[in-house]
């Protein structure tokens, strides 16, 4: 791209766009084909995300009722289920598909408007341009 860019994280339209959150362009008509499709690819990624996520949750049930342990166990115990589940993976231990059925995202509050304008960084459109010329 021309320019060395630093690592992101993918959010939706309810984050601020910041120059280490990538958001999607906000849908409207006078989206360009290539921002449609820049929108296109970080909501597939972001997919990627959730799904492994929910793999990562139904493997390690107990990540679902963490409110039983310490706040001083808390980072540990996840990050203890991260490394066996990745291990996991790699190993391509098998998956029960049954797990699924207790990990089902549960609805939480979320956002439902865009972060404030104010909260966005300027700076971070040049990062968004350059991650959707690419």
């Amino acid at each position: 791209m021309g320019k060395a860019q630093k690592y992101v994280l993918l959010g939706d339209a309810t984050y601020p766009l910041q120059d280490w959150i990538l958001k999607p362009y906000q849908e409207d008509e006078n989206l360009t084909q290539r921002q449609l499709q820049f929108n296109y690819r970080l909501k597939r990624a972001h997919s990627v995300i959730e799904n492994a996520f929910l793999r990562l949750k139904a493997r390690w049930q107990i990540l679902l009722k963490c409110d039983d342990c310490s706040l001083e166990l808390l980072p540990t115990l996840v990050l203890a289920c991260c490394i066996l589940h990745n291990v996991c993976e790699a190993h391509d231990s098998p998956f029960n598909e049954e797990w699924l059925e207790g990990a089902e995202p549960t609805e939480l509050p979320k956002p439902c408007q865009p972060a404030p304008a104010a909260m966005e960084d300027n700076r971070a459109e040049q990062v968004r341009e350059l991650m959707c010329q690419y």
